[in-house]
């Protein structure tokens, strides 16, 4: 596990997560060989609904999968091990409960999910604490996206266009560095982006299809606004204390940004507490 995953998790171990279980390991047990675990997922009949709950460690998703969920899982500790269930149309996959005894060790600890989604229509919700996650969404159907993490080093990318019309993309973490690329493919109605300190890079590349509606919400942070010439784009930013660049050709007036353009319009309102907030092409 990376230095700044186990940093991440060792101040998470000391305060509730914000997703709400426990991502600890007792000291009194000792990895075993890697154990990995293959995952085969079947899609329900109808509109599916599939959760993911996920501690610490790495997760990566990626399109291509026959059925609903493929890959694999590898883990040491035997605890890790994923819990499957489906009810009707909705399937959850769980990391096993790890509950600390004492003080965290993380030595030598392993806990990854590799896995494919498959191109049904479905509201995916993913759930997690102090992790790495690589997510590339393109061309999957997603109706609803919804993302709750911790401490977090996050890309998120929709390398191709969203298949579906997504009603709402919301994602919530704490202090984290997150990514999330070419969101003019996501398809989406409503983006809400809530963080805590960190850098954040919302980059709106790909088509944008339809009128979107984006509210961010940030603490001390960093944030960058990227916005192709050409998106007919509206930033508002309501903050008493942050740095505010924007490129040449936009107009701004008062608190409000302005990039002329053609087809769907892109409106952006921006709360932060502090930092800077930068609008680039």
């Amino acid at each position: 596990m990376s230095n700044k995953i186990m940093l991440m998790v060792l101040v998470l171990a000391l305060a509730t997560l914000a997703c709400g279980f426990q991502t600890n390991f007792q000291t009194t047990k000792t990895p075993s060989p890697d154990i990995v675990d293959e995952i085969s997922v079947d899609a329900p009949l109808g509109a599916v609904s599939l959760e993911l709950k996920f501690g610490a460690g790495k997760m990566s998703l990626a399109p291509g999968a026959k059925k609903l969920v493929e890959g694999t899982v590898t883990y040491n500790i035997a605890d890790f091990k994923p819990e499957i269930k489906t009810d009707g149309t909705d399937v959850s996959m769980s990391q096993g409960n790890y509950k600390m005894t004492g003080f965290p060790r993380f030595d030598g600890i392993t806990n990854e999910w590799d896995l494919k989604l498959g191109s049904a229509p479905m509201d995916l919700t993913i759930n997690s604490g102090a992790y790495e996650g690589n997510f590339d969404f393109g061309g999957l159907a997603l109706t609803n996206l919804s993302v709750n993490d911790g401490a977090a080093e996050v890309t998120v990318d929709f390398s191709s266009p969203n298949a579906e019309k997504m009603s709402v993309l919301s994602y919530k973490t704490g202090a984290s560095n997150v990514t999330l690329k070419n969101l003019g493919n996501a398809n989406f109605g409503t983006l809400v982006f809530e963080s805590g300190a960190g850098n954040y890079k919302l980059d709106f590349g790909g088509k944008l299809q339809r009128d979107g509606s984006v509210s961010v919400r940030s603490g001390m942070s960093n944030l960058t606004l990227v916005i192709p010439t050409g998106v007919a784009a509206t930033v508002k930013v309501s903050s008493g204390l942050s740095n505010v660049q924007f490129p040449s050709s936009w107009s701004q007036h008062g608190d409000t940004y302005t990039q002329e353009g053609s087809g769907p319009v892109l409106t952006i309102i921006v709360e932060t507490g502090a930092g800077n907030v930068q609008i680039t092409q």
